[in-house]
């Protein structure tokens, strides 16, 4: 069992910057695949970014490509997303989401675990 907690949302301008952090309990964190995801209103989940076990994979959606950055801190199981250059079509609800794996995914239902998500709302 895996509980998910982020944190880092709120209201900034277009062009600025947040860092959301999402903290996972468990001795496993180490062993799981993170992603980030987004829900505005009206529309379907959608991915934002994944990384593997130990950081050595990421993925993105095009859309976030160049400007947001995910990472994660094994030893304080944490990972994080950063996003610059905010636009306010980034607006959402930020998820973070736990996949046991084995196969990296970019798709929602194949996460086991979630968070109770963030708000980012940008600005123009």
């Amino acid at each position: 069992q895996v509980q998910l907690v982020e944190s880092g949302g709120g209201l900034v301008q277009a062009g600025g910057s947040l860092r959301l952090s999402c903290a996972a309990s468990g001795r496993t964190f180490n062993s799981y695949i993170m992603g980030w995801f987004r829900q505005a209103p009206g529309k379907d989940r959608e991915f934002v970014a994944r990384i593997s076990s130990r950081g050595v994979s990421t993925c993105y959606a095009d859309s976030v490509k160049g400007r947001f950055t995910i990472s994660r801190d094994n030893a304080k199981n944490t990972v994080y997303l950063q996003m610059n250059s905010l636009k306010p079509e980034d607006t959402a609800v930020y998820y973070c989401a736990a996949d046991a794996g084995p196969y990296l995914t970019t798709t929602p239902g194949r996460y086991d675990y979630w968070g109770q998500g963030t708000q980012v709302t940008v600005s123009s």
